[in-house]
């Protein structure tokens, strides 16, 4: 999400504090949540995938590898 976007979503957190959002701002922030929330889902996934699991005896099995198997 660039930062400009994530900026205006926090100004409308704000301003939802201290006043009722404009149905305008309210479909603004419902969007700009939805960009974000698909953002991080997405950069959690890859974290995941790039994560991996040592055991004691120096084998290293990719996380994603381990979910197959169940």
């Amino acid at each position: 999400m660039e930062q400009k976007n994530l900026n205006r979503l926090n100004e409308l957190a704000r301003l939802a504090k201290e006043r009722a959002l404009t149905p305008e701002e309210t479909e603004e922030r419902a969007r700009l949540r939805r960009e974000y929330l698909a953002d991080f889902r997405k950069a959690f996934q890859q974290q995941l995938d790039s994560t991996v699991i040592q055991y004691d005896d120096g084998i290293r099995v990719p996380l994603n590898a381990m979910k197959k198997k169940k």
